[in-house]
């Protein structure tokens, strides 16, 4: 497996100098955050695309992934990243993170990125059955899957607690409304975590559905906190060796964005813990 680090925790940093930093920490690559201040797709110009492909090549770095679940830019008051959802309930706000998405697919297969991330549906509103909701999640993302396979690029679903899609069970199941090539999973092993699904115990049961995976400790309160590896209550060497035994080699990216303060003193932590935990498998 390969190791990489989020973007998502240099907001106060442009994305040459979070790149630079990254790669004196020792990292092979990083996950571009598709939004403001970093790569917000809608206004991006042909020389910024090239400015980001320079700061990668000229410090060695690989794109582990393209993150397109955030959504600083559009700044909704009720949450920072998880609106605009697919399941808003006005199909005009909706619409905001289709195109946001299908531009992230785009700006993937430009730079040269494998995958992109996007949230699992999004919060569903009060009064809402789950199976509606999921049936509107599915209507909304289909025709950007074939949006993803036009440009080469997969489309990765994360589940994430409070989210439409929280537990793996319930993303299998949206699984069996979806037949494109192009859509997998991003394993989130903190947020797996957070739900009870014991990382060690469901990489094996979805590996082939893992294209990318994100990483991060949690407390034993379960408590969904980003936490710097170590730092938290998750058996690393458990879940680094069912990674392993799945024969995984792709990225795994450490995402720390509530680390902003003091993001390099986080990646270096977190890649020492993991890379030491590593060494001993």
């Amino acid at each position: 497996m390969k190791i990489a680090f989020s973007t998502n925790a240099y907001l106060n940093y442009s994305f040459a100098e979070a790149v630079r930093r990254l790669a004196a920490i020792g990292y092979q690559g990083v996950e571009i955050m598709a939004d403001v201040p970093h790569a917000w797709p809608a206004f991006l110009l042909d020389e910024q695309k090239q400015a980001l492909g320079d700061a990668l090549k000229q410090n060695k770095l690989a794109i582990s992934n393209v993150n397109a679940f955030m959504m600083h830019a559009v700044n909704d008051p009720r949450q920072r990243y998880w609106h605009p959802s697919w399941i808003e309930p006005d199909p005009h706000y909706r619409r905001i993170r289709v195109e946001h998405t299908k531009r992230c697919l785009t700006l993937a297969r430009e730079l040269g990125a494998a995958c992109i991330t996007t949230e699992p549906g999004g919060p569903v509103e009060p009064g809402v059955s789950w199976s509606k909701a999921l049936a509107l999640f599915v209507e909304e993302i289909k025709p950007v899957a074939e949006h993803a396979e036009k440009e080469g690029v997969l489309l990765l679903v994360e589940p994430e607690p409070e989210l439409l899609l929280e537990k793996m069970d319930q993303f299998l199941e949206f699984m069996q409304h979806i037949d494109s090539p192009a859509v997998g999973l991003n394993f989130d092993i903190g947020h797996a975590y957070c739900v009870g699904d014991e990382p060690a115990e469901y990489i094996p049961r979805m590996a082939k559905h893992i294209r990318h995976i994100h990483l991060e400790d949690i407390a034993a309160t379960r408590v969904h906190q980003h936490l710097v590896p170590g730092d938290g209550a998750i058996d690393f060497a458990a879940t680094l060796r069912a990674i392993q035994s799945i024969g995984y080699q792709g990225w795994v990216t450490i995402e720390l964005y509530p680390y902003v303060e003091n993001p390099d003193e986080a990646a270096r932590r977190a890649r020492q813990h993991i890379r030491s935990i590593l060494a001993n498998l």
